[in-house]
């Protein structure tokens, strides 16, 4: 055991209130993982099928209004080909495919930050798993065991090398992100990079033989020298840039000075009051004060979440009068 990480609890506990409202979490796709293997199947739901197609930015095609444009597979013509299966919804099969193979002139194109801020739920959930499987098929063209080539099988979802046989998966790399607090206060930082004035909470990858509660303890002491003493799991989200997974956490800490080395610029405990003031400013930005992370990340959430708790612990706690002191 690293001495210089502090003990967490063992592992996360019952969730009061859960968290909502960040992208990617909601109403989702039957992955119909059965249909895969099934190229008659697929061929068949083809001409109805709705096609998300993204250029090699990983952009969506879209409407004149910016809205998602999936055009039918009868549209498109021909079928599935190497287009990935991504599931069905209400009976209906959804395919992304990679704009350069389909001579299609869209109205407009999207990223998928955009996207998530303007689009039905559904609708920007499917977009960011269509960008997270074509992004790892573009970057999964060699075998890394011998080098040879790959050609992808069960409808997009493995990599196959022609050389050894060597199956390869889509990645997905684990991080948590976590809204620590000394009972009072909430620890938030900031990386050079973001705007000005932009905090959040801190955030870091999961490395070989560890646990999710010790991911946390050691990336929050790196960051920031506080020593976590428990935590607790949240919730998660997708975060396709281009294929990570954030696994939220709540932090008790202590109340040490922050100090960063070089990962953040800064790092600082924020009272509620100044949580609260972000929070009212995110609507009307008065050029001054705290800003917090957007409203499609789980970062947000995590930091709505801390100020929920201490606003209803603020409004439950006994009056003077009703103590007697």
């Amino acid at each position: 055991m690293n001495p210089g990480l502090p003990r967490s609890v063992t592992g996360p506990v019952a969730l009061p209130v859960p968290l909502a409202g960040f992208a990617f979490a909601g109403d989702t796709l039957d992955r119909a993982d059965a249909l895969r293997d099934d190229a008659e199947a697929l061929a068949r739901l083809w001409p109805s099928a709705r096609v998300l197609l993204l250029d090699e930015d990983g952009r969506a095609l879209a409407d004149e209004a910016g809205m998602l444009s999936a055009m039918s597979g009868a549209t498109l013509g021909g079928g599935p080909g190497a287009s990935l299966f991504l599931g069905l919804k209400d009976g209906e099969a959804w395919f992304a495919a990679d704009a350069r193979h389909h001579p299609v002139d869209a109205p407009s194109r999207i990223d998928l930050r955009r996207a998530a801020a303007a689009w039905p739920a559904f609708d920007s959930g499917v977009f960011a798993m269509a960008r997270a499987l074509l992004h790892w098929q573009s970057a999964t063209r060699f075998c890394s065991a011998c080098g040879g080539a790959i050609t992808f099988r069960r409808a997009g979802y493995i990599a196959h090398c022609t050389h050894c046989g060597k199956d390869h998966y889509p990645r997905v790399d684990p991080a948590v992100i976590v809204a620590v607090s000394d009972g009072e206060r909430l620890l938030l930082g900031r990386q050079a990079a973001w705007p000005p004035r932009r905090y959040s909470v801190v955030a870091g990858f999961v490395e070989p033989g560890e646990t999710l509660e010790q991911t946390v303890a050691r990336e929050v002491l790196e960051e920031t020298q506080v020593r976590v003493r428990h935590c607790r799991y949240l919730g998660s989200q997708p975060w396709p840039f281009p294929g990570a997974l954030m696994l939220g956490f709540s932090a008790v800490a202590e109340p040490d000075p922050p100090q960063v080395d070089g990962e953040l610029e800064d790092a600082r405990w924020f009272t509620f009051e100044e949580i609260d003031a972000a929070l009212v400013r995110d609507g009307n930005d008065d050029g001054a004060g705290l800003l917090l992370s957007p409203s499609i990340s789980i970062a947000r959430a995590l930091i709505e979440h801390w100020h929920a708790g201490m606003r209803t612990r603020r409004v439950d706690a006994p009056t003077h009068a009703e103590t007697g002191h």
